[in-house]
């Protein structure tokens, strides 16, 4: 089979097409016929090596997907040959939906509904998983609270503000571009602010009548993370997704007020907040609210490109899928 292979951390010119074998099932694992894979930030910062964690050499990205059940290990119930699936994996070690087959545990498929593509169910996994992880688990959202997503036209900002509108939050989201701030706004934000406008969050506080907002969902902490302080409401908090650095934070702002700062990361979550997240997401498939939107599609080969352009790109407009092969 093809498949992306890295064998050396460094920059998306390390990402190499190789033929391999096709992997084998082990209990209790999946082999799944991957049609379409997700690109992420953090595959990035694992290819570069710059991930707080990294697997052996040589590997194969990809930790969310979406395809055909191949092969079933001894011990699966769950799924059967020749069913629709999606993939998320929350294994800190376990990538590969970057190639034509991947070994997946049985935790770890989902079901994928007739009324997504696969390339939307490629878009499933890390996005929502994420953003429920952030405003349910770590923020605790409530109903009618205010929530700001920091950089709204992402795949893990347009999954929040499909989370956020659906449990009765108000959503304020930012975007860097035109066609970046209409989707924010036709995905259901009840506000949108144009983040490389100058004095853009002196805005909240017309918006909130000077109260701020209660909790921030934020992709860009080493940018934002100290001026995001200045508009959190008394108690707020703050759940950071991304980064990509350090920063200076004045410690001040979060006594008097009380914020919580929140880090993020899916992959920490035990089995019974997996279970709970997925049971979430599924159901949302179900009645029809979740809605992956897809930005740009690449062949497998040029994985190098979709690396390339998650990073560089003059604004995100929803998710990155590599179309690995035909169902």
């Amino acid at each position: 089979m093809n498949a992306i292979r890295i064998e050396k951390f460094g920059s998306e010119k390390v990402l190499e097409l190789k033929f391999v074998e096709i992997p084998k099932p082990t209990e209790p694992t999946v082999v799944v016929k991957v049609i379409a894979a997700g690109v992420n930030p953090v595959d990035t910062y694992i290819r570069s090596g710059g991930f707080y964690t990294v697997p052996e050499l040589p590997f194969t990205l990809g930790k969310d997907g979406a395809g055909i059940v191949h092969e079933l290990g001894a011990g699966v119930t769950n799924f059967k040959v020749g069913q629709r699936v999606f993939i998320c994996s929350r294994s800190v070690h376990k990538y590969g939906t970057y190639a034509e087959y991947a070994v997946v545990k049985e935790e770890e498929l989902f079901p994928l509904n007739d009324c997504l593509s696969f390339e939307e169910g490629a878009a499933i996994g890390i996005p929502y998983f994420t953003a429920y992880c952030a405003l349910v688990l770590k923020a605790r959202c409530c109903t009618n609270e205010t929530v700001f997503i920091h950089g709204a036209s992402g795949s893990v900002g347009l999954a929040s503000i499909q989370i956020a509108k659906h449990l009765g939050l108000k959503v304020i989201g930012t975007a860097g571009t035109e066609e970046g701030m209409a989707m924010v706004k036709n995905t259901g934000a009840d506000f949108v602010l144009n983040h490389k406008e100058k004095k853009y969050l002196e805005k909240l506080a017309e918006i909130t009548d000077n109260v701020g907002v209660n909790i921030i969902v934020e992709m860009l902490a080493n940018v934002n993370l100290n001026k995001d302080l200045d508009v959190l409401a008394p108690r707020g908090r703050l759940a950071i997704v991304g980064s990509r650095g350090t920063c200076q934070v004045d410690p001040r702002k979060m006594m008097v007020p009380e914020v919580n700062v929140i880090g993020v990361a899916l992959l920490s979550s035990t089995k019974e907040e997996w279970k709970e997240t997925s049971e979430f997401i599924i159901k949302g498939i179900e009645e029809g609210w979740v809605k992956p939107i897809i930005d740009k599609k690449y062949p497998l080969a040029k994985a190098c490109d979709a690396h390339r352009d998650i990073i560089h790109s003059s604004g995100a407009k929803g998710k990155l899928i590599l179309s690995v092969q035909d169902p």
